[in-house]
């Protein structure tokens, strides 16, 4: 008797693109061959990695779809939203996307000012953008570069003193609130979803509250199972899920190569009794009409 193999779902992950060490064309390939049937890049704030992903998935019998990650801000948190299967040639996606760049740029002349005025911490700039290639350096790119500088002995001490949650490289007005960046998403066609709810540390009361306003903004999905995260979480995770009628996501947040625990579909299962977002969007490649969205406003 034949079996059939489930899915190995994977909607959640990063390129040298933003702030992963594997180029588009390798992440793909270590997809593969970690046996991921259904796969997104999600850069953040940028598609840049997404043609050259799309073409290395078609090669290997992947089913790819667009996906992006974009920061937002609502009740004074810094929220990931992710795009999944939209327009790749939506003028929207792509004002949104030049938006996000420009404040990416603005946040980092920021915390490199904080790091040299309140902690005489100086260079970390220069040698952040080295760090990021051609794009704009991220809170990663600082980290690695306050470690090249001796200002500490690793990222994660960077991160827990200096660029984590509520520290002084963690700047968050810059970005557009929770509405605008699910409305970014829908009118290029796709489905927004809640990144790793259980990693912003907020009550299950605030995070239904989250919930209540990602759906009147327009969300449709949350990442009910991710990297890391706690049986218990996930149970939660489904049970908000099907309560409040939303499809779910599944995706590993893979960074870089050699952590078992943060690896390409490893340690997703698709729980029982939910809708999958996958089943309510295109893979690519796909020949997209020009949406005829007014982008004056944004």
């Amino acid at each position: 008797m034949s079996s059939v193999m489930s899915p190995i779902i994977d909607l959640h992950s990063h390129s040298t693109c933003s702030d992963g060490v594997l180029d588009p064309e390798s992440l793909v390939i270590r997809a593969f061959q970690k046996g991921v049937s259904h796969f997104a890049l999600t850069d953040h704030d940028t598609m840049s990695g997404i043609d050259l992903a799309a073409k290395t998935a078609k090669q290997h019998d992947i089913k790819f779809y667009s996906g992006i990650e974009l920061s937002c801000v609502w009740a004074g948190m810094t929220i990931h939203i992710l795009g999944l299967g939209f327009d790749t040639f939506s003028e929207v996606m792509t004002k949104a996307c030049d938006d996000q760049k420009n404040a990416r740029a603005n946040r980092a002349e920021i915390i490199d000012e904080r790091l040299r005025h309140k902690c005489k911490m100086t260079g970390v700039l220069e040698l952040a953008r080295e760090h990021s290639g051609h794009d704009v350096p991220g809170r990663p790119h600082f980290a690695e570069a306050m470690v090249e500088l001796g200002y500490v002995a690793n990222t994660s001490v960077a991160f827990s003193q200096y660029l984590g949650s509520g520290k002084l490289g963690d700047v968050k007005s810059l970005w557009p609130d929770l509405q605008t960046v699910v409305e970014w998403v829908t009118a290029a066609g796709g489905v927004a979803v809640i990144a790793h709810p259980r990693k912003y540390k907020m009550t299950t009361s605030k995070l239904r509250r989250l919930i209540v306003d990602f759906i009147a903004a327009g969300g449709q999905a949350i990442e009910v199972v991710t990297s890391g995260q706690k049986q218990g979480d996930t149970g939660l995770l489904v049970e908000l899920c099907r309560q409040y009628e939303l499809l779910a996501s599944l995706g590993s947040d893979f960074h870089f190569p050699g952590a078992n625990w943060c690896e390409l579909g490893r340690n997703l299962p698709i729980p029982a009794g939910v809708d999958l977002v996958c089943n309510h969007i295109q893979p690519m490649p796909v020949i997209y009409k020009k949406l005829p969205i007014e982008i004056s406003s944004f």
